[in-house]
Protein backbone atom coordinates (compact mmCIF):
# COMPACT_ATOMS: atom_id res chain seq x y z
CA UNK A 1 0.00 0.00 0.00
CA UNK A 2 0.82 3.51 -0.28
CA UNK A 3 3.69 4.52 2.36
CA UNK A 4 5.01 1.23 2.69
CA UNK A 5 8.70 0.17 1.97
CA UNK A 6 9.69 -2.66 -0.31
CA UNK A 7 13.18 -4.66 -1.02
CA UNK A 8 13.27 -5.83 -4.87
CA UNK A 9 15.45 -8.74 -5.97
CA UNK A 10 16.03 -10.76 -8.52
CA UNK A 11 19.36 -12.75 -10.14
CA UNK A 12 20.06 -13.88 -13.32
CA UNK A 13 18.74 -17.34 -14.28
CA UNK A 14 21.09 -19.84 -13.46
CA UNK A 15 23.08 -17.23 -11.91
CA UNK A 16 24.04 -15.82 -15.18
CA UNK A 17 25.74 -12.20 -15.45
CA UNK A 18 22.95 -9.73 -16.57
CA UNK A 19 25.06 -7.05 -16.54
CA UNK A 20 27.91 -7.31 -18.95
CA UNK A 21 29.25 -4.15 -19.09
CA UNK A 22 28.91 -0.17 -18.63
CA UNK A 23 26.45 -0.07 -21.85
CA UNK A 24 23.80 -2.44 -19.54
CA UNK A 25 24.40 -1.15 -16.45
CA UNK A 26 23.24 2.15 -17.47
CA UNK A 27 20.83 0.56 -19.63
CA UNK A 28 18.95 -0.56 -16.24
CA UNK A 29 19.87 2.37 -14.03
CA UNK A 30 18.04 4.54 -16.83
CA UNK A 31 15.24 2.16 -16.86
CA UNK A 32 14.38 2.95 -13.27
CA UNK A 33 13.84 6.40 -13.80
CA UNK A 34 12.10 5.72 -17.09
CA UNK A 35 9.82 3.03 -15.98
CA UNK A 36 8.99 4.90 -12.64
CA UNK A 37 6.15 6.48 -14.33
CA UNK A 38 1.97 5.24 -14.20
CA UNK A 39 2.28 6.71 -18.13
CA UNK A 40 3.16 4.28 -20.45
CA UNK A 41 6.87 4.48 -22.02
CA UNK A 42 6.10 5.82 -25.60
CA UNK A 43 9.64 7.21 -27.26
CA UNK A 44 12.28 4.51 -28.04
CA UNK A 45 15.90 4.40 -25.39
CA UNK A 46 18.19 6.85 -27.36
CA UNK A 47 14.88 9.18 -27.87
CA UNK A 48 14.11 9.30 -24.44
CA UNK A 49 17.59 10.23 -23.56
CA UNK A 50 17.80 12.60 -26.34
CA UNK A 51 14.76 14.49 -25.09
CA UNK A 52 14.71 13.99 -21.72
CA UNK A 53 13.91 17.97 -21.40
CA UNK A 54 10.81 17.05 -22.99
CA UNK A 55 9.42 14.58 -21.46
CA UNK A 56 5.51 13.99 -20.87
CA UNK A 57 4.36 14.94 -17.05
CA UNK A 58 5.07 12.19 -14.44
CA UNK A 59 3.22 10.61 -11.81
CA UNK A 60 5.91 7.83 -10.18
CA UNK A 61 4.92 4.90 -9.15
CA UNK A 62 7.82 4.65 -6.47
CA UNK A 63 10.25 6.66 -4.47
CA UNK A 64 14.01 4.83 -4.76
CA UNK A 65 15.68 5.21 -1.61
CA UNK A 66 18.68 2.87 -2.29
CA UNK A 67 19.79 0.58 -5.20
CA UNK A 68 22.89 -1.53 -6.50
CA UNK A 69 23.91 -3.67 -9.37
CA UNK A 70 25.60 -6.65 -9.05
CA UNK A 71 26.82 -8.25 -12.08
CA UNK A 72 24.16 -11.53 -11.97
CA UNK A 73 21.41 -9.11 -9.87
CA UNK A 74 20.37 -5.89 -8.61
CA UNK A 75 18.88 -4.89 -5.58
CA UNK A 76 16.24 -1.73 -4.73
CA UNK A 77 14.73 -0.30 -1.77
CA UNK A 78 11.67 1.57 -2.35
CA UNK A 79 8.93 3.67 -0.99
CA UNK A 80 5.46 2.60 -2.63
CA UNK A 81 3.73 6.22 -3.66
CA UNK A 82 0.16 4.73 -5.47
CA UNK A 83 -1.52 1.44 -4.01
CA UNK A 84 0.31 -1.49 -6.61
CA UNK A 85 3.05 0.80 -7.48
CA UNK A 86 5.56 -1.58 -6.95
CA UNK A 87 4.29 -4.50 -8.70
CA UNK A 88 3.71 -2.36 -11.63
CA UNK A 89 7.34 -1.05 -11.75
CA UNK A 90 8.82 -4.32 -10.77
CA UNK A 91 7.02 -5.67 -13.95
CA UNK A 92 7.90 -2.44 -16.29
CA UNK A 93 11.57 -2.16 -15.11
CA UNK A 94 12.48 -6.14 -15.03
CA UNK A 95 10.58 -6.50 -18.17
CA UNK A 96 12.27 -3.62 -19.83
CA UNK A 97 15.42 -4.59 -19.60
CA UNK A 98 14.44 -8.49 -20.33
CA UNK A 99 13.56 -7.11 -23.88
CA UNK A 100 16.46 -5.07 -24.45
CA UNK A 101 19.18 -7.47 -23.24
CA UNK A 102 17.37 -10.66 -25.23
CA UNK A 103 17.35 -8.26 -28.29
CA UNK A 104 20.88 -6.88 -27.89
CA UNK A 105 22.47 -10.23 -27.31
CA UNK A 106 20.36 -12.39 -29.87
CA UNK A 107 19.04 -14.16 -27.56
CA UNK A 108 14.77 -15.69 -26.06
CA UNK A 109 13.63 -16.97 -23.18
CA UNK A 110 13.57 -15.67 -19.79
CA UNK A 111 16.91 -13.58 -17.91
CA UNK A 112 15.62 -13.76 -14.29
CA UNK A 113 15.24 -16.48 -12.60
CA UNK A 114 11.38 -16.47 -12.09
CA UNK A 115 9.11 -13.64 -10.53
CA UNK A 116 11.10 -10.73 -9.28
CA UNK A 117 11.33 -11.00 -4.75
CA UNK A 118 8.98 -8.33 -3.76
CA UNK A 119 9.34 -8.27 0.09
CA UNK A 120 7.74 -5.69 2.27
CA UNK A 121 9.80 -4.68 4.54
CA UNK A 122 7.93 -5.25 7.94
CA UNK A 123 10.79 -5.65 10.80
CA UNK A 124 12.44 -1.98 12.30
CA UNK A 125 15.97 -4.25 12.92
CA UNK A 126 16.05 -5.06 8.52
CA UNK A 127 14.46 -1.57 8.04
CA UNK A 128 17.10 0.42 9.61
CA UNK A 129 19.97 -1.21 8.37
CA UNK A 130 18.85 -2.51 4.97
CA UNK A 131 20.41 0.77 2.93
CA UNK A 132 23.61 -0.47 4.34
CA UNK A 133 23.21 -3.90 3.66
CA UNK A 134 22.26 -2.96 -0.03
CA UNK A 135 25.16 -0.88 -0.61
CA UNK A 136 27.63 -3.18 1.14
CA UNK A 137 27.00 -6.24 -1.69
CA UNK A 138 29.54 -4.99 -4.29
CA UNK A 139 31.91 -6.25 -1.02
CA UNK A 140 31.32 -9.81 -2.54
CA UNK A 141 33.14 -8.85 -5.56
CA UNK A 142 36.44 -8.13 -3.79
CA UNK A 143 36.27 -10.12 -0.34
CA UNK A 144 33.48 -12.55 -1.01
CA UNK A 145 33.66 -13.69 2.78
CA UNK A 146 33.14 -10.15 4.67
CA UNK A 147 29.64 -11.17 5.46
CA UNK A 148 30.98 -14.26 7.63
CA UNK A 149 34.69 -13.66 8.47
CA UNK A 150 34.40 -9.65 8.09
CA UNK A 151 36.47 -7.38 5.97
CA UNK A 152 40.39 -8.43 5.97
CA UNK A 153 41.29 -5.05 4.43
CA UNK A 154 39.19 -1.96 5.35
CA UNK A 155 40.67 1.05 3.71
CA UNK A 156 40.42 -0.98 0.51
CA UNK A 157 36.85 -1.75 0.97
CA UNK A 158 35.30 1.68 1.65
CA UNK A 159 37.75 2.94 -1.63
CA UNK A 160 36.49 0.21 -3.36
CA UNK A 161 32.38 1.11 -2.49
CA UNK A 162 33.22 4.99 -2.71
CA UNK A 163 34.81 4.09 -6.09
CA UNK A 164 32.01 1.82 -7.13
CA UNK A 165 29.48 3.46 -9.84
CA UNK A 166 26.47 1.41 -9.88
CA UNK A 167 25.15 2.12 -6.33
CA UNK A 168 23.47 4.86 -4.82
CA UNK A 169 26.04 5.17 -2.11
CA UNK A 170 27.50 8.04 -4.00
CA UNK A 171 24.65 10.05 -4.52
CA UNK A 172 24.11 9.61 -1.21
CA UNK A 173 27.75 10.84 0.54
CA UNK A 174 27.96 13.45 -1.89
CA UNK A 175 29.57 11.87 -5.22
CA UNK A 176 26.72 12.61 -7.91
CA UNK A 177 26.57 9.73 -9.94
CA UNK A 178 22.94 9.31 -11.04
CA UNK A 179 21.00 11.64 -8.74
CA UNK A 180 17.94 11.80 -10.88
CA UNK A 181 17.02 8.01 -9.97
CA UNK A 182 16.49 8.31 -6.07
CA UNK A 183 15.16 10.35 -3.95
CA UNK A 184 17.94 11.62 -1.42
CA UNK A 185 15.79 13.98 0.17
CA UNK A 186 13.41 11.52 1.58
CA UNK A 187 15.91 9.32 2.36
CA UNK A 188 17.25 11.24 4.45
CA UNK A 189 14.25 12.21 6.19
CA UNK A 190 12.90 8.66 6.97
CA UNK A 191 16.09 7.00 7.87
CA UNK A 192 17.15 10.38 10.09
CA UNK A 193 20.35 11.53 8.66
CA UNK A 194 22.38 13.44 6.14
CA UNK A 195 25.29 13.08 3.62
CA UNK A 196 28.13 13.11 6.44
CA UNK A 197 26.01 10.93 8.94
CA UNK A 198 25.34 8.78 6.81
CA UNK A 199 28.17 7.61 5.51
CA UNK A 200 29.89 8.00 9.23
CA UNK A 201 27.05 5.47 10.16
CA UNK A 202 27.78 3.34 7.18
CA UNK A 203 31.49 2.81 7.87
CA UNK A 204 30.73 1.98 11.67
CA UNK A 205 28.37 -0.56 10.38
CA UNK A 206 31.27 -2.50 8.89
CA UNK A 207 33.80 -1.84 10.67
CA UNK A 208 32.43 -2.90 13.97
CA UNK A 209 30.64 -6.16 12.48
CA UNK A 210 27.16 -5.40 13.47
CA UNK A 211 25.60 -6.88 10.05
CA UNK A 212 25.98 -10.36 12.09
CA UNK A 213 23.51 -11.63 13.46
CA UNK A 214 21.39 -10.25 11.64
CA UNK A 215 19.00 -12.61 9.41
CA UNK A 216 18.88 -10.95 5.50
CA UNK A 217 18.45 -14.11 4.26
CA UNK A 218 15.01 -13.55 2.92
CA UNK A 219 16.49 -10.17 1.14
CA UNK A 220 19.22 -12.50 -1.22
CA UNK A 221 18.31 -13.04 -4.62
Amino acid sequence: MKGDFFHLVNRGVEKRRIFLGEKDCLRFIHNLCDFNNTNNVVLPYWMRRKHSDVARPREELVDILSWVLIPNHPHLLLQERINGGVSIFSKKTFGGYTKYFNEANERDGVLFQGRTKIIKVTQESHFVYLPFYIMANPLDLIEPDWREKGIQNFKRAINFLEEYEYSSFRDLTGKETFSFVINKELFYKVFHTNEKKFKQDFINWLREKRFRGLDFKKFEP
